[in-house]
C-alpha cells in the first residue's frame, strides 16, 4: 500500500513514512510502548480519535507486522494489541522524537484564571 512519496522509495525515511506516518498513528505506538494494550485504553488515551479510525490505524500495524492482536477472552471476543519485535523497535526513535518536543516544542504555557 504505497502512497505519495513514490519517487522517494529509495529513501528510508520516505518508506517509514508510508508505514507510521499517517495522523494518530505515533501516537498509537507512543501508547503500545507506555504498556497500554486494550483497545479501549488505546482510544481513552488517544483523546479525539474516532474509533472507526483508531481501528484502522491498528489494522495497519498489523498488516506491517508492528502489532499483533492477542485474544484474551473468547465470549465476548476481547482483543489485546502488543508491539511485535518489529514494532518495539521504534521504541529509540520515539524516545528521540520525545526529547526533541521537550526541547524545541515545548507546552504551552497555562493562563492563570
Amino acid at each position: 500500500m504505497s502512497r505519495t512519496y513514490e519517487m522517494q522509495q529509495s529513501c528510508p525515511i520516505a518508506r517509514t513514512l508510508d508505514v507510521i506516518g499517517d495522523r494518530w498513528t505515533m501516537l498509537v505506538v507512543r501508547d503500545l510502548l507506555r504498556g497500554r494494550t486494550r483497545y479501549s485504553d488505546l482510544l481513552t488515551s488517544c483523546a479525539g480519535i474516532s474509533p472507526n479510525l483508531l481501528s484502522d490505524r491498528l489494522k495497519t500495524l498489523e498488516q506491517h507486522e508492528l502489532v499483533e492482536r492477542v485474544f484474551y477472552n473468547d465470549h465476548p471476543p476481547r482483543a489485546e494489541y502488543r508491539l511485535t519485535e518489529k514494532g518495539a523497535a521504534l521504541g529509540p526513535a520515539m524516545r528521540a522524537l520525545f526529547a526533541w518536543g521537550e526541547r524545541y516544542a515545548p507546552r504551552p504555557a497555562v493562563e492563570a484564571t
